[in-house]
């Protein structure tokens, strides 16, 4: 055994993406940690901007064929490469018994990126690490077969709500070439894997919490009197997760007294849909859309504004929330919440205590935001209760020392 961390391969959908600065956040924590890796990615960047956090990392990020047509010659010299590996029969075997169940070209791309990972994964790597359950495990088992590795993954919101429990089920059975390990932000999807799951011990729960090296200082709030202006800020993409369309038909049921503003910041598919949805309303002219910001933007934007507001639903395909980080940043802010009961939400926000979980409809929002803006020092209150409880309970530091144990663990046993 050897006191040096493994060499780690790690696979994320993209790199480098401002809606999963979380991911940043732990890769970066995991190299300050001493930990040696390269990011391999399945798809190429597409936000303009970058987080502070991606130039932080120090490692070689690698790009994987996005579709593989468009690299023909490196997808076959990789099948043709991976096919001489001890373990690629049975990784082809275990493909095949996927595309039978999911006949989706999806399914195809993921063994073409598994081969060219498998053919390309510098020799001194000793453990696979994917983020996210469904798309980058499925990558990083199938190489990992391939080369004789033991991997792992972090299973976050979409990935586990959205796959079949078949597979999930699969990548948790160490008799089909499961995860070593899994690891889950919130106590809700950690208690659904671990029921999937040959051993319960096989998931770990691990918050993402906050590095709050990366946040200035609270500020100091002056108080806001009941009837003055009123700054509401939500931060997200525009997905139908999010609720923003409620939020919109919420904004028109406010009183006339009410003097508000609403800012948002974040891109999305919705984007054109919501803006229509505001004009149609009657009320484009209180709203402000940044799109994608960098760190420093939103944390003026936080500064600047008196209420966060996320109205998380569960989608219509069962896409939902885990814990947004983007909660625990607002708390870092002193900025009240006003969010959902939505999937592990309730875990860092107790209604009444460190904010409000209110229902999603726009009634109970409306109703939610004018009770709010009337009482500037309960707020301030529940701000405040959520600043202690993200100082106390949700750091990173606790999260990442346990991941790094377990991903060192994993490379002690290939020692």
């Amino acid at each position: 055994m050897t006191s040096e961390k493994p060499k780690l391969a790690v696979l994320v959908k993209g790199w480098p993406r401002l809606s999963e600065t979380f991911i940043a956040q732990e890769l970066v924590a995991l190299q300050d940690a001493g930990h040696r890796f390269d990011i391999w990615s399945l798809r190429h960047p597409t936000d303009i901007k970058r987080h502070p956090l991606h130039d932080r990392f120090k490692g070689q990020v690698h790009y994987l064929p996005e579709y593989l047509y468009e690299e023909p010659d490196r997808v076959w010299a990789a099948r043709h490469a991976a096919q001489t590996l001890p373990g690629y029969d049975e990784a082809y075997r275990v493909w095949r018994s996927d595309l039978r169940r999911d006949p989706t070209h999806n399914r195809i791309r993921r063994f073409g990126q598994a081969c060219v990972l498998a053919a390309e994964l510098p020799d001194d790597t000793q453990v696979m690490y994917a983020h996210f359950m469904h798309t980058p495990s499925s990558v990083a088992r199938y190489a990992a077969i391939m080369r004789g590795l033991p991997w792992s993954f972090s299973a976050h919101a979409k990935d586990i709500w959205t796959s079949p429990d078949w597979e999930k089920a699969e990548k948790l059975q160490a008799s089909t070439h499961g995860a070593a390990f899994g690891a889950t932000c919130t106590a809700i999807g950690a208690a659904h894997l671990r029921s999937l799951a040959d051993d319960p011990a096989r998931i770990d729960l691990i918050y993402h919490g906050l590095d709050l090296n990366r946040f200035p200082s609270p500020p100091a709030r002056t108080a806001r009197a009941p009837d003055g202006p009123f700054q509401m800020l939500s931060v997200g993409r525009l997905v139908e997760k999010k609720g923003f369309d409620r939020l919109i038909d919420a904004f028109s049921l406010l009183p006339n007294s009410l003097d508000w503003h609403w800012t948002h910041i974040g891109g999305g598919a919705l984007g054109d849909d919501l803006r229509k949805r505001a004009e149609t309303a009657g009320i484009a002219d209180r709203i402000t859309w940044k799109g994608a910001c960098d760190q420093p933007e939103v944390i003026e934007a936080m500064r600047a504004s008196d209420l966060f507001v996320l109205p998380s639903r569960i989608a219509e395909d069962g896409d939902r929330d885990g814990l947004p980080n983007v909660l625990m940043e607002a708390a870092s802010q002193l900025l009240p919440i006003l969010s959902t009961p939505v999937s592990a939400i309730p875990e860092f926000i107790e209604t009444g205590t460190h904010g409000v979980l209110s229902d999603d409809n726009p009634t109970a929002l409306a109703g939610a935001i004018t009770e709010l803006a009337a009482q500037p020092e309960r707020t301030a209150s529940m701000a405040a209760a959520a600043y202690s409880r993200l100082i106390d309970e949700f750091r990173m530091d606790p999260g990442i020392a346990l991941l790094s144990q377990r991903l060192s663990a994993l490379g002690a046993d290939k020692d």
